[in-house]
């Protein structure tokens, strides 16, 4: 087995987090380690699946079924972090500002911050081609 389609997700996922873990901490002034989660900067998901599609192209060319496997997983990744995570976070939004308005029943708050925006989604695919590239040139 090719170690390199094992370690290449994993270390997009590794570099995108610690790297999302920085633009927020940068953001808030402090470390930011209450906004670990859900959405951000850049898209943890689509640094993995990115990585995954990028590192097939580069090994296997863009030819190989392979390679239409991952772009086609990474598309739904990528639809399902900018359209229906980002719904559910809209949804939480809205429950929390109505359970405030009531007697405390126990409500614990939902997070909010769910899903990503393009430029969040653009970033983890920048992330995960470039970590894919890199394990490429090192493992080659």
């Amino acid at each position: 087995m090719d170690l390199a389609y094992l370690v290449t997700p994993g270390l997009a996922w590794l570099t995108a987090g610690s790297l999302k873990f920085l633009v927020n901490s940068l953001r808030a002034g402090q470390w930011a380690f209450g906004q670990i989660g859900y959405g951000g900067l850049p898209s943890n998901h689509s640094a993995i699946v990115s990585s995954a599609a990028a590192l097939v192209a580069l090994r296997e060319g863009i030819g190989h079924p392979a390679f239409g496997v991952a772009v086609a997983l990474a598309f739904v990744v990528m639809l399902d972090a900018n359209s229906l995570r980002r719904q559910v976070g809209r949804q939480a939004e809205a429950i929390n500002r109505l359970a405030a308005g009531q007697p405390d029943a126990g409500h614990v708050p939902l997070r909010e911050r769910m899903g990503h925006s393009r430029l969040e989604i653009l970033a983890g695919v920048l992330v995960g081609s470039a970590v894919a590239a890199a394990v490429q040139r090192l493992m080659g």
